[in-house]
């Protein structure tokens, strides 16, 4: 087993020395101790289509285990997601044994030239179904707290992250939904306590064609780690700007742990304004409140005003 890890090691780290020689400035160290790592991808004729790779080594890499992944663009969406995933899973299959980060970013690469060249107009970062109604200043300060995380949370959760990734998906729950001129939220949760996990409720759910088909899915998470004795967090809009950390701040309110809500916004072609914050966060109360993960919604609220807080490490991964 020692010479294996040792094998292993030497594989990655001749690996990466090649990796940081192909890609220069594109390939970024996060924790060299940790074997954390990421890489910028883009298609060079239309760099709009843009991908971060994130990769985590476990000791178990390259022999019998893959790379722990995520992928990371403003643009990326359900169906975009599970493709991709399905594409890196395959050449892990394919090539057992093997380095294969060098193909997962050529394949990524791929894929977004296929994508540069099919889609028009090309990605874009906000989503224009709603007015904007968050000043730029607040924005600017939610992107730079949560990047500024990144590489903490990271190397908090990867060993927790390593433990998860043989187990079987969390269980889902569904929601009720909330209309409202012809929008429709609903919430769906899960208990997490991993990040792997979390990857694994966003595929399962992607794999429902009605979520996947979503305007917007909202999610964040909350997982307390016993060995930091802190919260590893993390949120996303997915195009419902400053959606994701206005969810994140409820379940900080409501001090909820080793849970996940994601929450499908369908667009109905008329603007609610802040009316859609509103919802989005009732349905996410609603759902934790009827799972037991927090007392009644005006119970909740009263006492989350005394939790606010709370040590909490927090993460963003850029979608």
């Amino acid at each position: 087993m020692a010479d294996t890890e040792e094998e292993n090691l030497q594989s990655q780290i001749d690996e990466i020395e090649a990796l940081s020689s192909i890609y220069g400035d594109d390939w970024c160290v996060i924790d060299e101790a940790a074997r954390i790592f990421c890489i910028k991808i883009s298609d060079s004729d239309q760099p709009e289509w843009t991908l971060c790779l994130q990769v985590i080594l476990p000791s178990e890499y390259p022999a019998t285990a893959p790379p722990l992944y995520q992928l990371n663009a403003p643009w990326l969406r359900g169906d975009d997601r599970l493709t991709l995933s399905n594409y890196l899973e395959d050449i892990f299959l394919q090539h057992l044994g093997d380095n294969i980060l060098y193909l997962w970013v050529e394949k990524i690469r791929e894929f977004l030239v296929e994508k540069s060249r099919t889609s028009v107009p090309g990605p874009t970062f906000k989503a224009a179904t709603e007015e904007t109604d968050v000043d730029d200043d607040e924005i600017a300060s939610n992107s730079e707290l949560l990047n500024d995380l990144v590489a903490n949370s990271l190397v908090i959760g990867h060993l927790e992250a390593f433990e998860e990734i043989e187990k079987e998906v969390p269980t889902i729950v569904h929601g009720e939904p909330i209309s409202d001129r012809r929008s429709t939220f609903q919430a769906h949760l899960a208990p997490v306590t991993s990040p792997a996990q979390v990857k694994q409720v966003l595929n399962k759910l992607y794999e429902n064609k009605k979520i996947a088909s979503a305007t917007h899915n909202i999610y964040s998470y909350r997982i307390y780690s016993k060995k930091t004795n802190s919260f590893i967090q993390d949120c996303e809009d997915d195009g419902e700007t400053a959606a994701g950390k206005r969810l994140l701040h409820l379940m900080q309110i409501l001090d909820v742990k080793d849970v996940m809500v994601v929450v499908s916004r369908w667009y109905g072609g008329i603007l609610l304004g802040p009316d859609r914050f509103k919802h989005i966060n009732n349905c996410a109360r609603n759902i934790l409140v009827e799972h037991n993960y927090c007392s009644s919604a005006d119970e909740s609220s009263k006492h989350g005003k005394n939790k606010s807080n709370s040590k909490d490490v927090k993460k963003r991964t850029e979608h």
